[in-house]
């Protein structure tokens, strides 16, 4: 109906005061809603979060965060990770965490200091050298092509914000591929680098993207495309979509330049066109190229072909999000979330050469109660595996898991710069978790 609801958000003891941006909360088209809000100050006692339909409280409205509750750059970590771990409601085990250190059931970090610059980092110019000591974070960089260190710092500034690091040393690969490719029982065998992509034939150990990652510290800092704001800007209801498959990316694989041809064969089934030409410039002239389209729009479609740019395709997070039946090449690569996804039930698969494609949109047409169902579920297991929080969890449980297995103590290396935390002037921050010194006691 045309009534909104109504958010309102203030701390808890009417002696506190605090600025809260509070936007219109998300109308997520399944009778949900998702509301956000951005503190600029922290409150002790807690907040009141009251949600109103009219003038009446609806949902178990008023909802209490009993305090403190801090702002975003508010540097206040919690010591115990317990009892972060518990507030966060992260889950016991992540199975990809498991799965990735299973070849390294020890961390020997002086072969990683003798061998991980001359291996890696020369070839591929895209390895940073982190390591985290007393809750403080270190850097160096080995290599030209380190510029995306900018997301991994901001994220492990933030967690160290919210919860005391295990101390750690470790080797961040931020380049497009995963890089370590020795098996378990080689000579020498492989070493841990922690990468933003895996495949089925490497050994790195899998973070979160830079895509994702960014996506959560971006939401309502204006970005308009995070794993948030889509949820509320999934188009038309799905019996009003266009009854189409839609494909829109740059020409980073041979297999997105044949869907082009196919499109084109087969206007009625497909509408894929490519935005930007720069690894196969010689085909423009034939194929043509089409204007950017924005991400929201893309939700008109019933069906969203993903397939694999340079590594995974970094928007399939998204297009599950929406309300949309996702067509997914088969690929060697993944993403940290891809292990609790199945074929036929959150995505329909498609061959890697796309020979099945038109056939899959063509099924998904004559079955749209059942491709209904699995774009759905695909949309509700999204949700639950890439909500913030989880993100967070996982970086931690990595950095967990990892410390655990170290050989010897993380050191402050050669060349390591602090990476500061950043300088919040606009919010007020007292911390009222510091434990108090010994001599105070």
């Amino acid at each position: 109906g045309r009534t909104q609801f109504k958010v309102v958000i203030k701390a808890l003891s009417p002696k506190e005061v605090t600025r809260i941006y509070t936007p219109r909360p998300l109308d997520r088209n399944d009778g949900t809603f998702l509301m956000r809000y951005r503190m600029y100050g922290s409150v002790r006692k807690g907040l009141k979060i009251e949600i109103l339909y009219g003038d009446q409280h609806v949902a178990q409205s008023p909802y209490i965060l009993k305090g403190p509750v801090y702002h975003e750059y508010c540097d206040c970590p919690e010591e115990d990770s317990e009892i972060w771990q518990n507030v966060m409601s992260c889950p016991s085990q992540e199975p990809q965490i498991t799965k990735d250190f299973i070849s390294f059931p020890t961390i020997d970090l002086q072969r990683m200091l003798k061998e991980i610059p001359t291996k890696f980092s020369q070839t591929r110019g895209a390895i940073v050298h982190y390591t985290i000591l007393n809750n403080h974070i270190y850097r160096r960089s080995l290599g030209k092509y380190t510029d995306f260190k900018m997301f991994s710092d901001e994220m492990f500034l933030s967690l160290a914000r919210k919860v005391r690091l295990p101390d750690v040393e470790f080797y961040l690969n931020v380049g497009d591929w995963p890089v370590e490719y020795r098996k378990a029982n080689d000579t020498p065998g492989p070493i841990p680098v922690i990468s933003w992509c895996g495949s089925v034939d490497s050994r790195d150990i899998v973070l979160p993207t830079y895509d994702v990652t960014h996506s959560t510290l971006e939401t309502l800092r204006g970005v308009t495309n995070d794993l948030l704001s889509i949820q509320g800007n999934t188009g038309p209801f799905w019996e009003n979509k266009t009854e189409r498959a839609l494909f829109r990316g740059r020409d980073s694989r041979e297999e997105r330049l044949h869907l082009v041809k196919l499109s084109k064969e087969n206007p009625e089934l497909l509408d894929a066109g490519i935005t930007g030409y720069f690894f196969f410039r010689e085909k423009e002239k034939e194929l043509g190229k089409v204007q950017l389209m924005g991400f929201f729009d893309f939700f008109k479609y019933k069906y969203q072909v993903n397939v694999d740019g340079t590594v995974a395709a970094y928007r399939f997070p998204y297009l599950l999000l929406g309300d949309s039946l996702v067509l997914k090449q088969d690929s060697q690569y993944y993403e940290h979330f891809y292990i609790g996804l199945k074929p036929w039930k959150h995505y329909v698969p498609v061959q890697r050469n796309l020979e099945d494609l038109l056939e899959k949109i063509k099924w998904a047409k004559a079955n749209d109660e059942e491709a209904r169902k699995i774009a759905k579920e695909g949309q509700l297991m999204a949700r639950e595996l890439l909500q913030p929080h989880r993100l967070y969890c996982y970086y931690y449980k990595v950095l967990q898991k990892y410390a655990k297995r170290q050989a010897s103590k993380p050191e402050i290396r050669d060349g390591m710069e602090l990476v500061p935390q950043p300088d919040d002037r606009d919010s007020v921050c007292s911390c009222h978790r510091k434990k108090p010194l010994r001599e105070d006691l």
